[in-house]
């Protein structure tokens, strides 16, 4: 050890020896609990104002609980806990915590993209409670409730019911009730009064409903145009937001008896017992891809039924299922458009049950498709037997009706009154063969509706379809073709074609000449431009049913005689010679008359 170091060490041990004796703590006292401490700190009284003492922070906690929740205070701190209730059909999660649903999902299907299909979720649900009471408006969500309620699975006809409770000092209790079943998309839901209405002021509880739509399916263009919010009157009137507008708002004075949030294929609702005094709903297209629709609905709900214990509601979580809806509440099953009065009776008395009596015992939707049209176009022959003969009997009639037109071509008025001297003369109504094709419509839009909203389809292949229930695409264009889209869906095609392959078919019996000729093929491709985003199914139900009507035309061209009509309506005119005008072609010339003789005087 060198000089330095032997220098560096002394000094370090005196250094170490003056700060032990002059810094060094003096022995540990036991402190005083924390009541002496707290007396011994009062000084006595002197004119001087003394500074506040301060409350522990649970304390100050506690105080502004009391401030902010009255009464309710001790309701609004706790631990929140999750359990999980399972049936054959969804899967619930719960939390304490407001006593909220939390998420929903439907275990028998999955998204476009084979994902669990998570109806709703804590990020995109919302259903509160808001009350006035003397400390202002409480949020029910923000108060913790009790159950003892734990992870369970019931199936069939199994229930459970979950009492959600909340108690007040006073040993008033609120209680939300959630009552599921094992086989069933309906959980009943109670707010029942024990004992503390007194504590709520004004004359309304509101009851909010925000959901942010989640995407189900792959074309989010068509899920948008089919989300809307429709409810349903306790007066039996059906009424909706318009769904193709960007954003709809509505306030409803109307007692409710249901609400529902839709989409094409999935429903959120709300089914009220008593009714719903009043809502006010909306929806908004929301900028980005994450959501469908963002819905809203905000009810009140009269505070007079919550005291006589009449908030009985009930929710429904799951699919457009036209049977399964029918069931729920009256015209629920409306949540599933079949279209306008004629169209829906077509649809629910014919369609409907011959799709589900096929359904129970073929399980591909493309082969259901075929054997539909087979059946429809069996039941319509006669229709189209009678449409045929009567554009034959024009074709036979084309040549005269072509002299009527060259001696009174310069005079509508009197060619008109010829023409329909002959077809009096000859027996045939030139209306004949529309009746018959009028009937068919009916059927034909009643598949225009089925098609796009039957749940049965989605996700369903066949052929080159993935999925009938959305459209078939074979080929991706870079670009997008107005009216159009950026895919070619091939059944889309086939049924252009078949249509006008069926438009050929009809020209060669048909007396129609000159341009009206060929419109018949232009509205083939018009409808190529109109059906190509929409599902396989449809397609591919016109290009069966063009198919098979071009092959009955066909058939029904063989036992037909033009040779025979001609000498049947050669009979018929030596018959009528002398017969009297009928009184509708009467009024029919008559009318004729009066429009030339207007026309003349202008």
């Amino acid at each position: 050890m060198d000089r330095n170091q032997a220098t560096g060490l002394v000094l370090f041990a005196v250094l170490l020896l003056v700060y032990s004796y002059f810094f060094a703590s003096s022995p540990e006292v036991p402190a005083e609990p924390l009541a002496a401490q707290t007396e011994t700190s009062i000084s006595p009284a002197t004119d001087q104002p003394t500074a506040p003492t301060q409350l522990p922070d649970s304390s100050a906690a506690s105080a502004a609980l009391v401030q902010q929740y009255g009464a309710l205070a001790s309701l609004a701190s706790g631990e929140e806990q999750q359990f999980t209730v399972e049936n054959d059909l969804a899967s619930y999660v719960f939390s304490t915590k407001g006593a909220k649903l939390l998420q929903v999902e439907l275990k028998e299907f999955t998204t476009w993209d084979k994902q669990p299909l998570i109806l709703l979720d804590e990020n995109s649900f919302e259903m509160n409670w808001t009350v006035e009471t003397p400390n202002g408006t409480i949020d029910l969500s923000d108060l913790y409730f009790q159950t003892s309620q734990i992870d369970q699975t019931i199936t069939g006809e199994d229930s459970v019911q979950i009492d959600f409770v909340a108690t007040l000092p006073n040993g008033g209790q609120l209680i939300q009730q959630y009552k599921l079943y094992g086989d069933s998309y309906v959980v009943d839901y109670n707010l029942v009064n024990n004992g503390v209405a007194n504590q709520f002021t004004g004359e309304n509880l509101t009851w909010t409903w925000k959901n942010k739509l989640k995407k189900q399916e792959m074309d989010l263009k068509e899920s948008r145009s089919k989300a809307t919010i429709n409810y349903y009157t306790t007066a039996g009137d059906f009424d909706y937001l318009s769904s193709t507008s960007e954003s709809d708002d509505e306030s409803i004075s109307e007692s409710l008896k249901w609400v529902a949030f839709k989409q094409k294929f999935f429903t959120t609702a709300v089914i009220a017992e008593n009714g719903l005094k009043s809502a006010a709903i909306s929806k908004t297209t929301p900028s980005d891809t994450l959501s469908v629709k963002d819905m809203q609905a905000t009810y009140q709900v009269a505070l007079t039924d919550f005291r006589e214990n009449k908030t009985n509601y009930s929710f429904y979580f799951g699919p457009n299922d036209y049977k399964i809806l029918k069931k729920v509440s009256p015209d629920f099953e409306k949540n599933v458009d079949l279209g306008y009065p004629i169209v829906s009776w077509v649809n629910k008395y014919i369609i409907i049950n011959i799709f589900q009596i096929l359904e129970r015992f073929i399980g591909n939707y493309g082969i259901i498709i075929i054997i539909m049209v087979i059946l429809i176009k069996l039941v319509l022959l006669p229709l189209s037997y009678k449409s045929y003969i009567s554009m034959a009997k024009m074709k036979v009639l084309k040549p005269e009706l072509d002299k009527l037109k060259e001696e009174f071509g310069d005079d509508p008025a009197k060619m008109q009154k010829e023409q329909m001297s002959l077809y009096s003369k000859v027996g045939v109504n030139p209306l004949s063969g529309c009746i018959p094709l009028l009937l068919q419509m009916p059927i034909l839009f009643a598949m225009f509706f089925f098609f796009p909203n039957s749940i049965e389809l989605r996700q369903e292949p066949f052929l080159w379809a993935a999925d009938l229930s959305t459209y078939d695409s074979v080929l991706r264009l870079p670009f997008e073709i107005p009216f159009y889209g950026s895919h070619v869906s091939l059944f889309t095609l086939l049924m252009t074609a078949s249509t006008i392959l069926y438009t050929w078919s009809n020209n060669q019996v048909s007396s129609v000449s000159g341009p009206m000729k060929n419109i018949g093929y232009i509205m083939p491709v018009m409808f190529m431009f109109v059906l190509n985003s929409f599902p396989a199914a449809l397609s591919f139900y016109y290009f069966v049913s063009n198919i098979i009507t071009f092959g009955q035309q066909s058939i029904i061209r063989k036992f037909v005689d033009d040779d025979k009509i001609r000498q049947k309506l050669e009979e018929n005119k030596k018959k009528n010679v002398n017969k009297k005008k009928s009184k509708f072609q009467q009024r029919i010339e008559e009318a004729m008359k009066q429009a030339e003789e207007s026309k003349k005087k202008k």
